[in-house]
């Protein structure tokens, strides 16, 4: 079961963004629509999500914001794409708010299964999804939000060991209007995606989604 390979992958911590930055320096963020610290800010726009994070970090003393999985939040209440249907609203991955241009690290040995630079405004920006085989278990790792040279080079099949720089964090400009930040999900069946794949899920589907995108913090054993 893929749940109980990523929980018995690796016993310390793993760091995704920058290694030159402790782990330390990590602190988790909120935000949830639960949480009436986010109502004097304007979160739907990359100022006012940054401006926020700025406080927290401050506050803190910290350098990295994370968190976020199955999150329910009105960050995505500006983006049209969200709300075709039913409202999706629920993240499936994990975030990590730091600057433009921080260097994205690979957290465990995969191949490239595909990229792709998802434009639309509130999409993901430039996407790398990477595949992984340990005997019996594979499941694929999508990395959003980055910057344009993070794909160039790339190309299918293309191999990464756990900490080898991968890509750097894209500015709002290209990661679509967010504040910079790396969308982390661990994906068990892509579904035939390509460069691609839902982060963002409706209450309706959330049992599906909950299932097929386990907490990344299995693998990675951030602490809050």
């Amino acid at each position: 079961m893929l749940s109980d390979f990523l929980r018995e992958h690796s016993s310390e911590p793993i760091a995704v963004l920058d290694t030159a930055i402790s782990l330390s320096d990590y602190v988790t963020l909120d935000l949830s629509i639960q949480n009436r610290q986010l109502d004097g800010y304007v979160m739907t726009s990359p100022e006012g999500c940054q401006s926020y994070i700025d406080t927290v970090l401050v506050k803190e003393g910290k350098k990295v914001a994370f968190g976020g999985y199955l999150e329910q939040r009105g960050i995505y209440d500006s983006f049209g794409r969200f709300g075709k249907g039913e409202q999706r609203n629920i993240h499936l991955g994990m975030d990590f708010w730091h600057a433009a241009g921080t260097k994205v690290h690979v957290p465990i040995d995969g191949v490239v299964h595909s990229f792709r630079n998802n434009s639309d405004v509130g999409n993901y920006g430039p996407t790398i999804i990477l595949e992984h085989y340990f005997q019996s278990i594979s499941f694929y790792t999508l990395y959003g939000h980055l910057s344009l040279e993070s794909l160039e080079g790339l190309e299918k099949g293309k191999v990464f060991k756990r900490g080898d720089t991968l890509a750097s964090l894209g500015a709002p400009d290209i990661n679509v209007n967010y504040a910079p930040h790396l969308h982390f999900q661990i994906i068990e069946d892509i579904e035939g995606n390509e460069g691609d794949y839902p982060g963002v899920c409706s209450q309706k589907e959330l049992h599906f989604f909950q299932k097929n995108c386990p907490n990344p913090n299995l693998l990675l054993k951030l602490k809050s």
